[in-house]
């Protein structure tokens, strides 16, 4: 009779066999690792080698021909081979017990495992397999069960050959291997393209609000304004609507779509009404960015200001605007308080800001570029977040 317990919920069409039991000291061989320190670094040898900090700082899953690592004097070193797995052995973040690294297409290269590393030589077990065991949630329940150490968190080398993981034939170890790492390479092609997104907005917020990139055919200087000529404060309250929240990077969004608990009071006769078009800002956050164009109707917290804009003022160019980080800066330099625990900016202060700003149709061309830029990086964070949800979700269910 099949054993239930050693067959994955997701698997491959042509395997049903069960998994089988393993020591991890049964298929891997301990490489030595040296003490080697920032302090024994060099410009130019022949020699690299794998420091823990390393390992934290890369978010691949291997180290090939494209990874720089540190030199070192070269010496009487036993070397990394392709395949073999370098762990971290501490951490500040539970989340990374013994996070590992695989060497892969190192052609030749003399790389050596460094301080607070943990290397092994896997055989009868495929490398980038045993990868995504130590990357399983039930190699991570077993790192917090025989881990020690509360500041910086750690696992030792004798503690992770204990460990026991199910594995399958080498055929379909291999198929799982492929599946996973090709999902690894397009979640950091997509984090790529998402990070080029970024920048290339901030490099157009930069040139555009600079004026030194202006649209064809717009030429008149840009005016100088105080916020309370191009903005009211609305001050109407209602326990009545969705409940809305300001959030630093997605500006206003339902709260319902937050992993967040709701401690606001049952009383909402004092929250402030937001209506689509407005800018809603936590008046004790507006210094860190907070603040945002709502797309919705609906209240918000007392602590937050509803501002809504007079006519020849778009609320989307001025949504970006509050957005720059010089701009920023000057929210941050308006806040009263003693502490920036109290800081805060009230519309009575905020109307008196004076910017720079054009007429409204170039107002209204700049929202729909940043329109464009912003709905792309918003659908590429989608697509990034399925992505990571599949591998999740894979990890769980293809592993025993």
């Amino acid at each position: 009779m099949k054993n239930e317990n050693l067959v994955p919920k997701v698997r491959f069409k042509g395997f049903s066999d069960p998994w089988e039991q393993r020591k991890l000291s049964s298929v891997v061989t301990p490489v030595k690792s040296y003490s080697i320190t920032r302090d024994n670094e060099r410009k130019s040898t022949n020699t690299e080698y794998i420091h823990y900090g390393d390992i934290h700082k890369f978010t691949n899953t291997i180290i090939d021909d494209h990874v720089t690592l540190p030199n070192i004097a070269d010496g009487d070193y036993i070397p990394l081979n392709e395949g073999d797995l370098v762990l971290a052995d501490a951490s500040e973040d539970y989340v990374e017990i013994a996070k590992p690294l695989v060497l892969f297409k190192t052609d030749g290269r003399n790389i050596v495992s460094g301080l607070h590393t943990i290397a092994l030589h896997p055989h009868d077990v495929e490398s980038l397999f045993l990868y995504n065991v130590f990357n399983s949630q039930n190699f991570r329940r077993y790192g917090y069960k025989v881990g020690t150490g509360l500041k910086v968190f750690g696992v030792s080398s004798k503690n992770i050959l204990k460990y026991s993981f199910n594995s399958p034939s080498m055929y379909e170890q291999k198929k799982i291997d492929s599946i996973l790492l090709k999902l690894t390479d397009l979640i950091a092609a997509n984090e790529d393209k998402l990070e080029q997104l970024k920048t290339l907005k901030k490099l157009m917020m930069q040139k555009i609000f600079s004026q030194e990139w202006r649209f064809k055919g717009f030429t008149d200087p840009w005016e100088q304004r105080k916020l309370g000529e191009l903005f009211n404060e609305r001050k109407e309250k209602s326990s009545q609507g969705e409940l809305l929240s300001v959030t630093i990077n997605s500006g206003i969004v339902k709260f319902d779509t937050l992993d967040r608990k709701n401690n606001s009071s049952a009383d909402k006769s004092n929250y402030r009404v937001v209506r689509y078009g407005d800018i809603a800002y936590n008046s004790m956050r507006m210094w860190q960015g907070a603040s945002g164009l709502s797309m919705y109707n609906g209240i918000v917290s007392p602590a937050y200001t509803v501002i809504t804009p007079r006519t020849n003022t778009d609320a989307g160019f001025m949504a970006v605007n509050f957005k720059r980080k010089s701009m920023i800066q000057v929210f941050q330099r308006n806040s009263q308080g003693l502490t920036s625990d109290t800081w805060n900016l009230k519309f009575p202060v905020l109307k008196n800001i004076r910017i720079s700003i054009p007429k409204i149709t170039e107002q209204q061309i700049i929202t729909e570029l940043f329109t464009v830029i912003n709905n792309l990086i918003a659908a590429n964070e989608d697509k990034l977040n399925q992505l990571k949800k599949l591998k999740k979700y894979l990890m769980q269910n293809m592993f025993v």
